[in-house]
C-alpha cells in the first residue's frame, strides 16, 4: 500500500470533490467542514477551484504544511482538528480507501495543477 497519495480535487456548486479511478470514487465530496478547510488552504492558489493537487500521507513528508489530528468516530467516517485554522471536519469512509485505519494525524500539501505533466529527473 502507498505511504503517499495525490487527489485532484475540484469544485462544483462551491463544494470541493473528487474523482480517483484507481480506488473506484467519482465526485466524492468533501463536508462537514473539509470543503471549507480546503477553501483555506488554497485561498492564495489562483484559479484553484478549477483543479489542485492534494497530497497525503499518515506519515510527515518534505513540503507538507497541513497537519490535521484525529479526534473521534462518527457515522463511519473520522473527525480530524486542524491547529492552523482552529478547524474541525469530518472524512467520510471513503477515508478507508486510501487507509486500513484512520490515521492518528494526516498530512498534507496543496499545489496547483499544472496544465501538463512534467518529467523530471532528481540528480540525487
Amino acid at each position: 500500500m502507498n505511504s503517499l497519495f495525490v487527489i485532484s480535487p475540484y469544485k462544483i456548486n462551491n463544494v470541493w470533490m473528487f474523482d480517483d479511478e484507481s480506488v473506484g470514487l467519482l465526485r466524492e465530496p468533501f463536508v462537514c467542514g473539509v470543503s471549507e478547510m480546503i477553501d483555506e488552504f488554497t485561498k492564495d492558489i489562483p484559479n484553484a477551484a478549477n483543479g489542485i493537487n492534494l497530497f497525503f500521507s499518515a506519515n510527515p513528508f518534505p513540503g507538507a504544511t497541513i497537519k490535521l489530528e484525529w479526534k473521534r468516530d462518527d457515522c463511519g467516517g473520522n473527525w480530524y482538528f486542524c491547529p492552523s485554522l482552529n478547524m474541525e471536519g469530518w472524512f467520510c469512509p471513503a477515508l478507508f480507501h486510501y487507509f486500513e485505519e484512520a490515521p492518528k494525524f494526516l498530512y498534507g500539501k496543496v499545489e496547483a495543477k499544472k496544465g501538463s505533466l512534467e518529467l523530471f529527473s532528481a540528480g540525487c
